[in-house]
């Protein structure tokens, strides 16, 4: 019954159940291409019919409001269970993040897929891995990632799962995708770079979620968030799409290689 209270209650507010808002997902893909091999690029490029994997970024958030896709609304985050352990927690029976991306490696790694499968399960993909690092969307379960969790964004009511899908990285800095991506990305050593890809989806998870708790902690109830909260933790925000976009490359040159 509380499961499915939960689920009932995350369907009611599934427009802010999204994660990065537009521009981090743009930001996380736009990454990713700079590091693709030329194999990865070539079949990439030809999976989405001439698209980057920019273009394709947030699909996803508009598609699972679809009946066609409306089972993937789960799949944008893993609320954890109130203890905090992964490990204990009640798994949804439609699936979450990390069992989307997990399942969807592993069914383009197969290359069993139809043209038209394929082409959708690399637009989840790409989307997903961004949704991964979006620290609210590893959040509690008891207050769906953070949407019940009320505070106020530079006078603004709002809730902690939006500040951090969207405010705090339009706040951090006033950039474009493409000058996000540079200003992150350039000046890393390919040494720091490849540690930072590696890893599982698993992996990646428990990281995020550690950050969540942090977020949590740094941010009670009713908190008015202003300027000194931006500064804090605008380089996390940057930390968290570098890791993304570095990953997701990972695994698509892993899975195009």
């Amino acid at each position: 019954m509380k499961q499915l209270i939960t689920i009932l209650l995350g369907l009611l507010i599934s427009s802010t159940a999204f994660g990065w808002g537009q521009k981090g997902h743009d930001v996380t893909a736009a990454i990713a291409e700079r590091h693709l091999t030329r194999k990865a690029a070539r079949e990439v490029q030809r999976v989405l019919n001439g698209c980057s994997p920019v273009y394709v970024s947030n699909w996803m958030d508009n598609a699972s409001h679809t009946p066609q896709y409306a089972h993937t609304k789960t799949w944008h985050y893993f609320n954890i269970a109130p203890d905090g352990r992964i490990e204990t927690t009640e798994r949804l029976p439609q699936g979450d993040v990390l069992r989307a991306v997990t399942d969807l490696t592993e069914q383009l790694k197969s290359g069993s897929l139809q043209a038209d499968e394929e082409e959708t399960a690399l637009r989840m993909l790409i989307h997903l891995v961004g949704d991964m690092h979006c620290p609210m969307h590893l959040g509690r379960a008891e207050d769906l990632g953070g949407n019940l969790h009320k505070v106020r964004f530079f006078g603004r009511e709002t809730n902690l799962h939006t500040v951090w899908d969207t405010d705090l990285v339009e706040a951090a800095h006033r950039w474009s995708y493409t000058e996000w991506a540079e200003q992150i990305d350039n000046g890393r050593s390919k040494a720091d770079r490849k540690r930072i890809a590696t890893g599982t989806p698993d992996d990646w998870v428990r990281e995020t979620h550690g950050i969540c708790t942090r977020v949590y902690a740094d941010t009670p109830e009713g908190m008015e968030i202003s300027y000194d909260y931006v500064a804090r933790f605008a380089p996390i925000v940057e930390d968290q799409l570098l890791r993304a976009g570095l990953r997701l490359a990972a695994l698509l040159n892993e899975i195009y290689r």
